[in-house]
């Protein structure tokens, strides 16, 4: 990982992003019902103090940074990266995906969530469903869950049949291996939270009308299952963590601290530097003295009610 120059305009930089986000975060804090920043109240009292909020979104922003370098080293060299985020339901994967997304480019960076599978696809080779969403060259791909469903949820809520797990854990690290041949380079990462961090988060989801969304009734069973969970999780380090692939845990109970090691991480794991990038300007705009702007109809504008 290149280090951040800190020189002057790099700094005024850094202070006028953090201020803009600063400005975005209590944006949305204030615009959150009454019950939701009760919730947080309650959260914050039974939680641990977190950091200090400047201090995170200054590192935030910094990674960002590094993030985008990262991004041009990938296009440049026509490299191939997988980032699989598994984990506890509510340990923060999503948190960390949208923060390492936020300044990337969609072209080259996107997010890969998988809904359940089609009738069709079930009878199809287990990986072949994943196999269309793997990188080109010159991209990245975070995969929001993975094809550790199986050794996951399709495995302790009955989706799958125990000859079916079996067969996946024999397949699956050939399959990481030929991935890796094939020139990606696979970072895979469990977050990991305790039983009573995942309970408060889930209360909190339960009473917060901005946060139900988030709960399936799946995520509901997981409450329910959190020692099947726990023994899935420990077969499935035991029988995946292969050399050419191993699992990186991220300790996801201080939700800044996890997005931020585990992108700090992620930068570590790639041999990225800067690269050639031609000089940008503006062009004069062209001015033709015999046009006229046409004046359109008042109904095609969105109405100024702010």
């Amino acid at each position: 990982m290149t280090e951040a120059k800190q020189n002057s305009p790099a700094k005024d930089w850094l202070e006028a992003e953090l201020a803009d986000t600063l400005d975005e975060d209590y944006e949305l804090e204030m615009s959150e019902p009454a019950l939701s920043l009760e919730i947080a109240k309650i959260y914050k009292n039974a939680h641990p103090p977190s950091m200090d909020r400047q201090q995170y979104f200054r590192d935030l922003i910094t990674l960002q940074s590094e993030l985008i370098k990262l991004q041009s080293w990938v296009a440049y060299t026509k490299k191939k990266l997988v980032v699989v985020f598994e984990g506890r339901d509510s340990a923060g994967k999503g948190g960390v995906i949208k923060r390492i997304t936020q300044r990337l480019n969609p072209r080259i960076c996107r997010v890969v969530a998988l809904p359940a599978p089609t009738e069709r696809e079930k009878s199809q080779w287990y990986f072949q469903r994943y196999v269309p969403h793997l990188p080109a060259g010159g991209e990245i791909v975070l995969f929001d869950r993975s094809w550790y469903n199986r050794s996951g949820v399709e495995r302790v809520m009955g989706f799958a049949e125990p000859d079916q797990v079996e067969e996946f854990f024999r397949d699956v690290p050939e399959f990481e291996r030929m991935l890796v041949r094939s020139g990606i380079t696979l970072v895979k990462y469990w977050f990991s939270i305790t039983d009573e961090e995942q309970q408060m988060r889930f209360q909190m989801r339960i009473h917060d009308p901005m946060k139900q969304w988030k709960l399936s009734p799946m995520d509901l069973q997981s409450r329910v299952r959190w020692e099947q969970y726990t023994k899935a999780k420990e077969e499935t380090f035991a029988r995946t963590n292969i050399p050419e692939a191993p699992w990186f845990i991220v300790e996801g109970n201080d939700k800044k601290r996890a997005r931020l090691n585990c992108i700090d991480h992620l930068l570590k794991q790639m041999p990225y530097q800067e690269v050639p990038h031609e000089e940008i300007t503006l062009p004069d705009r062209v001015f033709n003295p015999e046009y006229e702007r046409q004046v359109l109809p008042r109904e095609l504008y969105v109405p100024e009610k702010y």
